[in-house]
């Protein structure tokens, strides 16, 4: 950010509307460098200036990264008319115009989702070339084989395409495991998509890293927090 509107500024840190700020700001409630400010065009050098709302310093963040424990039965969306999504899901202290998920998971898949209104970040946080890993735990209905480990060091092959080199480690063994799996892909169901060219099938799926990120695991499924900086750095690792 640089010099922007009073009010878009007020809107974009979780104040309400633009509209809603426009109101504040007109009853005197907004103050720019200790003098109140009762245009809502005035503009204001988010570096420099000092805002304060009712008394209270204004914390001006351009952006805002987020982690969610996303539950399984939520779209990975920013709205949906006909279902809920994953920014419906926020805290009303977490919201604020212009989010939404950086990637996605499936309906059914559970686990670490980054929430953002940063669109550079997302781009170079999914970029393959980004070489940033995401790590996922499935339970499968079948049994893995020494073949189908190298499959995935290899690149399973779809019909439409052959996957990047991926890895596959077995954690627990038995009728149904619990498989880890590496991949800096995320094409539209592809860990499901890789098992079914294996002849397996995933019975439950949860994102566990991104990058060195791990997912809060004291976040209840459909909580999120807001991310250090030094957890932002821990993605690109």
């Amino acid at each position: 950010m640089s010099r922007e509107r009073l009010d878009k500024i007020l809107a974009t840190q979780n104040l309400g509307s633009r509209k809603d700020a426009g109101t504040m700001i007109r009853r005197g409630a907004v103050a720019v460098n200790g003098n109140v400010v009762k245009k809502a065009d005035f503009k204001v050098d988010t570096q420099l200036d000092a805002v304060t709302v009712n008394g209270e310093s204004l914390m001006i963040k351009e952006f805002i990264y987020l982690m969610m424990n996303k539950p399984a039965g939520v779209l990975s969306a920013a709205r949906d008319t006909r279902a809920q999504t994953v920014v419906d899901l926020l805290q009303p202290s977490l919201k604020r115009r212009g989010l939404f998920p950086a990637g996605r998971l499936d309906k059914d898949t559970e686990g670490l989702l980054i929430i953002t209104d940063d669109g550079v970040f997302s781009h170079r946080m999914l970029a393959p070339k980004s070489h940033v890993f995401k790590r996922y735990e499935a339970v499968l209905a079948a049994p893995v084989t020494a073949g189908d480990i190298k499959k995935f060091e290899k690149g399973v092959v779809l019909n439409d395409m052959t996957c990047l080199p991926a890895e596959l480690k077995v954690l627990t063994e038995g009728e149904n495991p619990l498989v880890l799996v590496k991949i800096r892909e995320g094409k539209f169901h592809q860990v499901k998509r890789m098992f079914l060219a294996l002849n397996n099938e995933v019975l439950k799926l949860k994102r566990v890293q991104i990058g060195e990120l791990r997912l809060d695991e004291t976040l209840a499924p459909g909580e999120a927090r807001e991310l250090t900086e030094a957890e932002i750095d821990a993605i690109f690792g």
